[in-house]
């Protein structure tokens, strides 16, 4: 998908710049404002992958309604997300479950709550190398969303 691979080059843009700064307190906070990114990046990839499906699948109503219902989708933790991929199939849920079990969904968590700290003023022990790999990870998970929803 188009917006969800632009959205990805952002991000990996934005991660080697981070990598690249010296500062030991600039690289903090480009931590935490790149786990709100990657937060909404998980967000969006779900909500696009969904409605795509929908509108290629259902009739224009019900595409219409998915979309409608998925623009409210935040805090996208991997029980979350779970949930609502079986509301479109069981057989999704279960195999996203089985494949993401461990450390894809520790991931996903733990950007979901590192940003939840953020937006509330909270202080987080979040270093780029860590996000980096919580980034990876929740790639993969955007990538199996992705075939699922083929």
């Amino acid at each position: 998908m188009l917006a969800i691979h632009q959205q990805k080059q952002r991000l990996d843009e934005l991660f080697k710049a981070a990598i690249a700064v010296s500062d030991i307190e600039m690289k903090s906070h480009w931590s935490r404002y790149l786990c709100v990114l990657v937060c909404g990046f998980i967000e969006n990839s779900v909500e696009l992958c969904l409605s795509e499906y929908s509108r290629r699948s259902a009739s224009p109503f019900v595409s219409n309604f998915v979309s409608a219902k998925l623009r409210g989708f935040q805090n996208p933790k991997m029980g979350a997300i779970l949930d609502l991929l079986g509301s479109f199939s069981p057989d999704w849920r279960a195999q996203i479950e089985s494949a993401t079990q461990g450390q894809l969904s520790d991931s996903v968590n733990s950007i979901v709550g590192n940003r939840h700290k953020i937006a509330h003023g909270d202080s987080v022990s979040l270093s780029i190398g860590s996000l980096t790999a919580y980034y990876k990870d929740a790639v993969a998970v955007v990538e199996l969303l992705q075939k699922t929803c083929v």
